[in-house]
This record gives structure tokens, C-alpha cells and sequence, in this order.
């Protein structure tokens, strides 16, 4: 019935009319997104009969009411075919600035337009395999960075920054000779690595570190939202970029994880946001070759480690909270290096490991990344190294008993998800300087024995690959109890009682007269 109605008036009526019945139309179906099967031809007509209204010019309080009901409908795939011709498909590049190259932004009058397009455009592309050839045909993609170049630092359009965003990462994900063509043919990655500057508001203060202020205010929704599109497509774009051929694409990916070591570093409205945000820059990290993530650390300025002394020297005894302030932020210092952007990755693991859930999706990513990081890099491993295996000094308890990193990393060396089990067991391995009597140390043999296995390393020695020789320091508690550590489990066990120490001598002549015998037996020929 609401189709019908709204079919009738799009085809009959003037502007004035099309525009309520259709407002009316969007504000009932705005969450809608199953359909009616035997409504189908109806919400075909309507979209035809809505493409011809907006050829027409009708006014733009009249455009955005069509396109929010064109976009409602698109989230149907079994109506899209007379939305997907390129007649129609020019109709929406055109009212989303994507038709002319010379087109400016200054008619703020326009954005809503221009911004629900690109929703339309997002669905249909999304939903259609015609769209999509017709999105490479019609060289969507340079378009889209055309209009992105247009608005990159303009603050105020954040929602048209944010869709062509979104339509740039549904492209790249559905078609690599786009991947392709916006890393080389469209600098994709320059041009995207810059809208996330603008997001972040970024000031560097060198080649590639930036200014954080620790006490500003966080990101806006917008600039939330849009800078996680742009990580989401520069990850499409950079997703096969392991190895790096020239030094100039050496220095773009130095930019890029400076960018994201900043984003590591501030937050978003809310919770959730900021977890999203940092997820979605775990896995862009993860597409960075390792050699460039030496920025993820640098070094402390002579100003910042005589500020960071005097602090601690210069509080009261009674200044409890500042204090604690002060030592945790030195306690993210190692070696004269900031490790920051380190110590947050390692909390977001450990969020991601107290979920309980998804580990193939939310985990692995994070802890792959602290391995490469480890593997490559010595003040990363050896900050890490602190952090998660500290010198033992309790081996009272299991491995795996209890609440800090080391155990949650332990009782994940034996999860049923095969991948999860063995990345959390390569991680503490790299971290062990891939020796396996250090590991054995922190993890029991029980626990470790699949890595072992599958590296053929079960008669003990290490790794393939090479570390500096620096000797681990056990602690004088750790000593003591070395002698008396089950090597199975990893923890110190109360020596067993004796049972002989409680027999009488009768009972001992007789065990040992029931061994001679066994032993007797044994050794008869069998007939």
C-alpha cells in the first residue's frame, strides 16, 4: 500500500507533494530491511519513477527525500536492475559531484544531496554485480579521489568525506585491479594517509613523530567515523605490501605508521569507538612491512627524561595519585625509547583475551603484530619481555593459574582454534629469544609441547632465528626452587611422601618378594 501511494504521487504530483509522501515514506521504512516479495515490481516502478523525478531538477529539498527512499529500496538486490543502468548510475555521480572533475564544494546547501548519493551509491555497488563492473567502466574510483582531494581539509564536510570513504573501501574490496589502480596509478595511499592527518589534526614535530596531547578533548563522532573508513580502505590498498621495493615506499609507509601510532595514542567519544578505532589500525599495522615499524618507538628527548626525574623527585609523599601517574608513564619508557604505541597494543591484546570470544578475528591480528615486532625489533621484544614474562619469582601456581599476561598467554597455548593456539605460543617463544629452555621456564613443558612438535625442537635448542646473546637473570626465589619445579607442569611441587618410609619390615620383605617374582616371570621364555 505505502508503495503504491507513493508510486502514484512520484508520477502524478508536483515537487511539494513528492517530497512529503516520500519523507513519509523514509521515516517509516528507515529501519526496514527485509521485504516483501510480492511487493517487488511496485518498489521496482517506484525506482524508476523516482530517477525520472530527479532528472527533472526538481529542488534539493525534493532530491534528498527521493534519495533517501532510493536508498532504503537498494538494500533489496532483487529490484536493483533498472536502478543499475548507466544512465541511472550518471544521474547519481552527477548529484554526488562525482560527474564533473572542475565541480567545487561551496554550496553548503548541496552536501545533503551530494552525501546521500554516495549512500545510494554504497548499497547498489554493494548489492550488484552489474553496478560493480559499471563502478570500473565509468573509472569510479578516480572520481571518488578526485572529490576527496577537493574536501581533504575541510573540516565541515566530514559525513561527504566519510561515504566516498565508505564507497572507495566497497570497491577495493570487491575488485583488486581497484586495489591496484588507487595504490599506483591514484597515490591512494599519500592521498588517504593525509585524510587521516586532517582527522587526527596532526602536528609533527619531526620526519615521524607528532605532537600528543595527552589532555585534549577526544575525536568528534565525524572525525571518528571518517578516520576509521579511511583505515579500512588503506587497508584494502596496502593489503599485499609485505615487501618494500623502493626507498620512496619506504618513507610513505614510515608516514603511515607514524599516522597510526598517533591514532593508538588518542581517543575516540566513547569506549566502543576508541576500540573500534584502534582494532581497525591493529590490522592496518599488520600490512605495514616490519622494517618501518621502528617508528611505532622513539626516542626520548633530553627535555622529556629530565621532566619525567624531576616529577617523580619532586612530588610529596602525600601526592599518592600523581605519583602513580608519574611511574606508570615511566614505566612505558625503556631503554630511552617511548613505548607508548607499544604498551597500548599490549592492552588491547589483553582486552581482546578477557572477551573470551572471537580470538581468530580480534586476537590474532594484534598478538601477529607484537611478534613481527618482537622478532624484528630489540627494544620492542626486550620492553615486551618485561612486560609480559618479568623475572619469576612466585612458581608456586601453574602457568596458566591465574590473572596477569603470562598466564592468559599460557592458557591460550592450548585452545581448541588451532591458528589462536599457535600464535600465542610463537609470540612467547619470539619473546623468549626462541630458546626452548627459556620457555620451558615460563610455560611448562605440558603447555609448550605443540610448538615444540611442530618445530621439531621437543630434544630442546632454538629457533631459526638469530638474537643478541644477552643472558636471562633468574631471580634468588627462582633459584631456590628450581631443583624442586615439575618441568610438565612449570610450577613447584610438595615433594611426594615416601611410601616405604611407613612400612613395617614384613611388609617390605614381602613387596620385595612380589617384585623377584615379576621379575621372574619376565625373564621365562615364552612357549
Amino acid at each position: 500500500m505505502d508503495e503504491e501511494r507513493a508510486l502514484y504521487i512520484v508520477r502524478a504530483g508536483e515537487a511539494g507533494a513528492i517530497e512529503r509522501v516520500l519523507r513519509d515514506y523514509s521515516d517509516k521504512h528507515r529501519a526496514t530491511f527485509k521485504f516483501e516479495s510480492a511487493d517487488e515490481d511496485k518498489r521496482k516502478k517506484l525506482c524508476e519513477g523516482i530517477f525520472k523525478v530527479l532528472v527533472k531538477g526538481v529542488p534539493t529539498t525534493c532530491q534528498v527525500p527521493c534519495l533517501e527512499v532510493l536508498r532504503i529500496l537498494s538494500r533489496d538486490k532483487k529490484i536493483l536492475a533498472p536502478v543499475t543502468t548507466e544512465e541511472n548510475m550518471q544521474i547519481l555521480l552527477r548529484l554526488a559531484k562525482l560527474h564533473e572533475s572542475d565541480d567545487s564544494l561551496e554550496k553548503v546547501s548541496e552536501f545533503p544531496v551530494i552525501v546521500e548519493s554516495l549512500k545510494c551509491l554504497c548499497n547498489i555497488v554493494f548489492n550488484s554485480q552489474v553496478a560493480q563492473q559499471l563502478s570500473l567502466e565509468l573509472n569510479l574510483a578516480a572520481k571518488l579521489c578526485n572529490l576527496l582531494r577537493k574536501c581533504k581539509d575541510r573540516k565541515f564536510i566530514n559525513d561527504i568525506k566519510c561515504f566516498d570513504l565508505r564507497l572507495l573501501f566497497v570497491l577495493s574490496l570487491l575488485h583488486t585491479d581497484i586495489r591496484s589502480q588507487l595504490r599506483y596509478e591514484l597515490q591512494g595511499l599519500p592521498l588517504l594517509t593525509q585524510i587521516l592527518e586532517s582527522a587526527f589534526s596532526i602536528k609533527w614535530t619531526d620526519e615521524y613523530e607528532s605532537a600528543i596531547d595527552h589532555s585534549g578533548p577526544p575525536l568528534s563522532p565525524q572525525e571518528t567515523d571518517c578516520a576509521i573508513e579511511a583505515l579500512k580502505a588503506l587497508f584494502n590498498v596496502t593489503v599485499d605490501s609485505w615487501k618494500v621495493h623502493k626507498e620512496s615506499d619506504s618513507h610513505q609507509f614510515r608516514v603511515m605508521a607514524a599516522v597510526l601510532r598517533h591514532c593508538l595514542l588518542i581517543v575516540g567519544p566513547t569506549e566502543d569507538k576508541t576500540e573500534e578505532l584502534h582494532s581497525n589500525a591493529v590490522n592496518l599495522l599488520s600490512n605495514v612491512p616490519v622494517s618501518c615499524l621502528d617508528v611505532l618507538i622513539c626516542p626520548l628527548t633530553h627535555e622529556e627524561t629530565a621532566q619525567e626525574a624531576a616529577t617523580l623527585d619532586e612530588l610529596p609523599g602525600d601526592k599518592t595519585a600523581e605519583k602513580d601517574t608519574a611511574l606508570k608513564s615511566s614505566a612505558m619508557v625503556y631503554n630511552g625509547m617511548n613505548m607508548e604505541a607499544i604498551h597500548v597494543l599490549l592492552s588491547f591484546m589483553e582486552k581482546r583475551i578477557d572477551k573470551g570470544s572471537s580470538y581468530r578475528e580480534g586476537l590474532t591480528p594484534v598478538l601477529s603484530l607484537l611478534t613481527e615486532c618482537s622478532r624484528a625489533h630489540r627494544n620492542i621484544r626486550k620492553f615486551l619481555k618485561d612486560q609480559v614474562l618479568p623475572p619469576l619469582r612466585d612458581v608456586t601456581n601453574r602457568p596458566e593459574v591465574g590473572s596477569t599476561v603470562r598466564n592468559k598467554l599460557v592458557r591460550l597455548m592450548t585452545h581448541v582454534d588451532l591458528g589462536v593456539k599457535q600464535i600465542a605460543a610463537e609470540f612467547l617463544f619470539v619473546l623468549c629469544k626462541e630458546r626452548v629452555d627459556s620457555l620451558l621456564k615460563y610455560t611448562g613443558y605440558g603447555n609448550a609441547a605443540g610448538l615444540l612438535a611442530a618445530r621439531g625442537l621437543l630434544a630442546g635448542g632454538r629457533g631459526d632465528n638469530w638474537y643478541s646473546e644477552d643472558e636471562d637473570t633468574d631471580t634468588e626465589e627462582y633459584k631456590n626452587a628450581k631443583p624442586n619445579i615439575n618441568l610438565i607442569t612449570g610450577h613447584l611441587e610438595e615433594p611426594m611422601p615416601n611410601p616405604i618410609d611407613e612400612m613395617t619390615e614384613e611388609q617390605k620383605e614381602y613387596e620385595a618378594m612380589k617384585l623377584v617374582n615379576m621379575l621372574d616371570k619376565l625373564s621365562r621364555p615364552c612357549h
